[in-house]
């Protein structure tokens, strides 16, 4: 492997991670109403735990509003079951075939819960990025030892693993600070 190498798989792990992590951030819930927060909410189907968006179709009424349209009739009853013990803290509300999700506006206290939640996510995914420029330095310093590259390179390619690490945390910084700001905003 070359330095070329460790630098380019350091930089898509790191990417991978922001990715992840931007996933973990839209699973947190806002004061506004968003299809995704229901992504965790498994259903029974014929006695399987599934996916709710693989039984129903979710969407937008309003900005307070979830809509759920089962594909299946008899879905109604399980769908509704599954996210009122879901831990979201929503009640939904059948009108014949279609399920309203009523999101409630969040109080002062929980939006600064979920602020934290977000600065903890945002910190794991740090973490995350900076175990993956450790790697990629470990890797380099491998070839230096096994004498495939010198300590010039060794140096030269640090700094360049450092400078994708740097743009990376800024990366997560202004999403946390971009999150954060939904969550306050009433």
């Amino acid at each position: 492997m070359t330095i070329a190498d460790i630098k380019k798989t350091a930089e898509a792990k790191m990417d991978q991670s922001i990715v992840a992590f931007q996933n973990n951030l839209g699973k947190i819930r806002t004061g506004r109403a968003n299809p995704a927060m229901l992504d965790a909410v498994q259903v029974d189907y014929y006695g399987s735990p599934v996916p709710l968006s693989q039984v129903a179709n979710l969407s937008l009424i309003d900005s307070r509003t979830i809509s759920v349209q089962p594909w299946e009739k008899g879905m109604g009853p399980k769908i509704e079951k599954a996210i009122r013990e879901s831990d979201l803290g929503l009640n939904p509300a059948s009108m014949g075939d279609l399920i309203r999700v009523p999101v409630p506006a969040m109080s002062e206290e929980r939006r600064k819960e979920m602020t934290k939640q977000v600065r903890s996510e945002g910190e794991s995914a740090k973490i995350a990025v900076r175990n993956l420029r450790r790697d990629a330095n470990d890797a380099v310093k491998k070839l230096v030892k096994d004498k495939l590259a010198s300590e010039d390179e060794q140096k030269r390619a640090e700094a360049e693993v450092q400078k994708v690490t740097d743009h990376h945390i800024a990366d997560i910084d202004k999403r946390v600070t971009a999150k954060e700001a939904e969550i306050m905003a009433v």
